[in-house]
């Protein structure tokens, strides 16, 4: 499981689309538009990490009918991350089905790798997590997950084949 001392350095090419895809190791695919002028330096991190592999095997290990999905932790328990943490960048998104944001502890400013898609809308998450995407294709996938509790779960959660990143 890879580690980083520190946050990545901002390499996000100024005034470029980012979109990610993610490919399910059942077959399944989540196209993602990325939002870097509403939260550079969460798509940043995302982007970085990504790239990197880091996203490659990791499960969704958190998944709540009617509220959302989270993944992006290399330990599948909930409490893994890359290493660093990244400033809260909220704003004015609304949490409605297929946003895609940012899981963090009770410091707003401790997200890391871990990031959720919303299969229904959570409006009360609204300024407190920072939404930085959106699903385009595949919210499909996203809600036939099955419920999982890591903290009970016997079996891994729906495994991420790999993440690919677009930038246009």
């Amino acid at each position: 499981m890879a580690q980083y001392n520190k946050r990545p350095e901002m390499a996000l090419t100024e005034g470029a689309s980012y979109s990610a895809t993610i490919e399910m190791e059942d077959g399944g695919t989540i196209e993602l538009e990325l939002w870097p002028d509403l939260a550079p330096e969460h798509v940043n991190s995302f982007v970085f990490l990504a790239r990197d592999g880091f996203y490659d095997g990791v499960t969704f290990h958190r998944i709540i009918d009617g509220f959302m999905a989270q993944g992006g932790d290399p330990t599948g328990t909930g409490t893994g991350g890359p290493g660093y943490n990244v400033p809260a960048e909220f704003n004015e998104t609304s949490h409605v089905e297929g946003v895609l944001s940012m899981a963090r502890a009770q410091d707003p400013n401790s997200a890391g790798s871990q990031f959720f898609i919303c299969n229904a809308d959570a409006t009360f998450l609204d300024k407190q997590y920072t939404a930085f995407g959106k699903v385009t294709s595949g919210i499909e996938v996203v809600k036939a997950f099955p419920e999982r509790d890591p903290q009970r779960a016997r079996e891994p959660g729906p495994k991420m084949k790999s993440v690919t990143i677009t930038e246009s």
